[in-house]
C-alpha cells in the first residue's frame, strides 16, 4: 500500500505540472533556445565566437544537469520495478507467457517502426532537398565516402550469434548493475524476481520493502529533475543552434516532416492495435494517455515518466498491476519503436545526401540492426545519435554526416520518446487482454469501450 501511496503522490505532482502546462513551458524553452542560440553564434557577427562559445557551454549546464539526473535514477528504478513487478505483483499471472508475449510484443512493433521510417524516406526523400554546398560546410573534404564492402562486411556474421545471445546473459548481477548495461540489468531483475516468486512470503517482505523504498527514493529525484526541464530544453537548444547555425535547422526541415509522418503513421498503428486487441476506443486511449505523452514530450525520456505511465495503465486503463509492473519496465527498456523509425529514417536521409546506395540488402541490414540496436538501449535522452552511429558504419555512410541532422535531434527525441510511451501503454492493454486471469474475473471494461459480441468476450 505504501507503493501506492508513493505512486498517487508522484502522480498528483507530475501532473500539477501537466496542468501548470510544462508542455507549454517547454514549446516557450525551445523557441526562445534556438533564437538566443542563433543570436549569440558566430554567424549573426553580434557576439565573438571564442565568448559565443563560453556563453553557449555555461547556458547548457541546466540540461547537462538534468540529463545527468536522469541516468542517476535509471538503474536503480528499473530493478526495484521489475522486480516488485514480478514478485509482489499476482502470483496468478504466467510469467513465462507474458515474458514471452511482451517481447515478441515490442520486437513486432519494433521491426514494423523501422519499415515505415525507411518506406517515408524513400517516398519523400529528404535528402534531395540538402545544398551541396551545405555539405561540403559541414563535412571535411577529407572525410571518406565508404560504400560497397560495408555492407558485405557486416552481413556474414551469423556464426556470431551464440556467441551474442550467450552474452545477454549476465555473469555478475551486482557488477551488471554497475556496468550500465541495461538489457542485461533487466535480465538480471527477472530472474532475481521469478526466484522470489518460489520464496515463502515472510522471506521475500524484507526485500520487496527495501525495493519499495528505493522505488519511493528514485521518484522523489525524478520529482527534482523534472523542475529542470524547460530549463534544460532552453540551454540545450540554445547551445545547438549557436554551434550549428540557423541555415542547417532550415536544411533539414524536410528531414525532421518525415520523421515526423513516420511516428505519427506508428502512433496510429498502436491506436489501431488497442482498438482492435484491446477493445478500447480511440478517442478514450489518446484522451487517457495524453498526459503521459505529453510528459514525455516534454522530458525525453521515457525513464522520468514511468511512475506516471504505470498510474495511468492501472488507475485509467484498468490493467491489472501484475501486468502493468511487468510490461511497462521493461518496455521503457526494449520498447524503442519511435527511435528505430527514427534511425530508419536518418540512414536513408544520409544515404541519399551522400549519394551511397545501400540496395536491398543494405535496407534489411538496417532493418535488422535499428531493431536489435534499439532494444536494449536506455530510455534516455540522446541515446538514439549513439546507435545510430552504428548504423551508418555498417552500411558504409560517413559517421561525420550526422552533424547534419544534430541541429534537429532534441526536437525529434522529444517526439520519438512520446510515441514510445505510448506504445509501452498499448502493449500493457493488449496483454492485459490476451492473458486472462487464472482466478476468472474479466478484465476490467473500460468507459466508451468498443463494444463486441458477448461470445467474443474473454472468459475466465
Amino acid at each position: 500500500m505504501t507503493l501506492e501511496r508513493s505512486l498517487i503522490n508522484l502522480r498528483i505532482h507530475l501532473r500539477s505540472l501537466i496542468t501548470g502546462r510544462l508542455w507549454l513551458q517547454v514549446i516557450i524553452a525551445m523557441i526562445l533556445g534556438v533564437g538566443f542560440g542563433i543570436l549569440i553564434g558566430p554567424a549573426s557577427g553580434y557576439v565573438d565566437s571564442d565568448i559565443s562559445e563560453l556563453i553557449a557551454s555555461w547556458i547548457a549546464l541546466p540540461g547537462k544537469i538534468f540529463l545527468l539526473g536522469i541516468q542517476f535514477i535509471i538503474i536503480p528504478l528499473i530493478i526495484a520495478s521489475v522486480i516488485r513487478g514480478i514478485a509482489a505483483g499476482e502470483e496468478s499471472e504466467n510469467i513465462g507467457r507474458l515474458g514471452v508475449s511482451t517481447i515478441l510484443f515490442f520486437i513486432a512493433t519494433t521491426v514494423i517502426a523501422v519499415v515505415i521510417g525507411i518506406g517515408a524516406a524513400l517516398i519523400i526523400q529528404p535528402g534531395a532537398y540538402i545544398d551541396s554546398a551545405l555539405l561540403q560546410s559541414i563535412i571535411p573534404e577529407t572525410a571518406p565516402v565508404e560504400t560497397g564492402n560495408a555492407i558485405a562486411n557486416g552481413l556474414p556474421k551469423v556464426k556470431e550469434i551464440p556467441d551474442l545471445l550467450t552474452s545477454l546473459f549476465p555473469k555478475d548481477p551486482l557488477a551488471t548493475f554497475v556496468s550500465g548495461n541495461m538489457l542485461q540489468t533487466v535480465i538480471s531483475a527477472i530472474i532475481i524476481g521469478v526466484a522470489m516468486l518460489a520464496m515463502a512470503p515472510a522471506q521475500r517482505r524484507p526485500i520487496l520493502e527495501l525495493l519499495e523504498s528505493i522505488q519511493t527514493v528514485c521518484m522523489v529525484i525524478v520529482s527534482w529533475v523534472l523542475k529542470f526541464v524547460p530549463y534544460a530544453v532552453f540551454g540545450l537548444l540554445a547551445n545547438i543552434a549557436a554551434r550549428v547555425g540557423v541555415s542547417t535547422l532550415l536544411a533539414a526541415t524536410v528531414y525532421v516532416a518525415t520523421v515526423l509522418i513516420g511516428l505519427l503513421l506508428l502512433l496510429l498503428i498502436y491506436v489501431l492495435i488497442v482498438m482492435v486487441m484491446g477493445r478500447i476506443g480511440p478517442l478514450t486511449f489518446l484522451r487517457e494517455a495524453r498526459e503521459v505523452m505529453l510528459l514525455a514530450l516534454s522530458t525525453s525520456s521515457s525513464a522520468a515518466v514511468m511512475p506516471l505511465t504505470l498510474s495511468t495503465a492501472e488507475k485509467k486503463l484498468g490493467v491489472r498491476s501484475g501486468i502493468a509492473r511487468f510490461v511497462i519496465p521493461l518496455g521503457t527498456t526494449i520498447n524503442m519503436g519511435g527511435t528505430a523509425l527514427y534511425q530508419g529514417v536518418a540512414t536513408l536521409f544520409l544515404a541519399q545526401v551522400f549519394q551511397v546506395e545501400i540496395g536491398i540488402s543494405g535496407m534489411i541490414l538496417v532493418v535488422v540492426m535499428a531493431t536489435s540496436a534499439s532494444i536494449g538501449s536506455p530510455g534516455t535522452p540522446g541515446v538514439g545519435i549513439v546507435i545510430l552511429a552504428t548504423i551508418l558504419e555498417s552500411v558504409g555512410i560517413p559517421t561525420a554526416g550526422i552533424a547534419l541532422i544534430m541541429g534537429v535531434d532534441r526536437i525529434l527525441d522529444m517526439c520519438r520518446t512520446s510515441v514510445n510511451v505510448t506504445g509501452d501503454i498499448a502493449a500493457s492493454i493488449t496483454l492485459n487482454r490476451l492473458i486472462p486471469e487464472e482466478s476468472g474475473v474479466a478484465a476490467p471494461v473500460i468507459e466508451d469501450e468498443i463494444p463486441v459480441p458477448i461470445s467474443d468476450k474473454p472468459r475466465g
